[in-house]
């Protein structure tokens, strides 16, 4: 053993500490140490959260869902009412005809998801990222969607019947016999976006002369 190392090791067993390990002697040309390294697999079988197993048809209204990192799921048909999914992550998801009303959905991420047939009645989305996603018929009936991005977004015969849509990117996204009745549009941006056919009674601030 080195000098310094005996110094070391006598003065931590001096001070009632431990002796420190003599060092590891690797002979010349040893290549067969173990290695260690880091792996992003996914665990076999179904995802669990919250004791809520995600899967298509799933019903855990309620559950608590924040920041996780769904992306890619299949979700189709789940209940997700009433959840807590702030910041959670669902790009490319699949939530044909699921139940997300009442949801905290805030900066939540949906970019390119399935989401056609989707209930969100009453859920709160600021901030969230609906790029791309594909929102034929989904009912977005009182949600608040203050400051969304739905550029470039497909939402033919979807309602927007009282919500809030306020410093939201639209930009590009398409409305094709939407149901914006009583809703309230304000400091949007609306380049590119196609109106045609909303319904737009009693709407505050949408573009009744596009």
């Amino acid at each position: 053993m080195p000098k310094s190392l005996r110094c070391l090791t006598l003065a931590a067993m001096l001070l009632g500490g431990p002796a420190l390990a003599a060092p590891v002697q690797l002979s010349a040309g040893q290549t067969d140490y173990p290695v260690i390294t880091d792996t992003d697999d996914t665990p076999a079988g179904p995802l669990v959260i919250d004791g809520c197993t995600l899967a298509a048809g799933a019903h855990c209204p309620g559950v608590d869902l924040s920041h996780a990192d769904l992306s890619g799921i299949n979700l189709n048909g789940a209940d997700l009412s009433n959840a807590t999914m702030t910041r959670v992550n669902l790009t490319g998801a699949q939530l044909r005809g699921a139940d997300l009303s009442g949801a905290d959905l805030r900066g939540a991420r949906f970019p390119m998801a399935q989401m056609q047939g989707l209930k969100a009645l009453g859920a709160d989305l600021t901030g969230a990222n609906l790029d791309g996603t594909r929102l034929a018929g989904a009912d977005f009936t009182d949600a608040n969607l203050t400051a969304i991005s739905m550029e470039a977004s497909w939402a033919p015969k979807a309602r927007f019947v009282r919500a809030r849509i306020v410093a939201a990117n639209l930009s590009e996204a398409k409305f094709y016999n939407a149901d914006m009745a009583l809703a309230r549009l304000e400091a949007n941006n609306i380049r590119f976006t196609i109106w045609e056919g909303v319904h737009m009674e009693d709407c505050s601030g949408c573009p009744v002369d596009w």
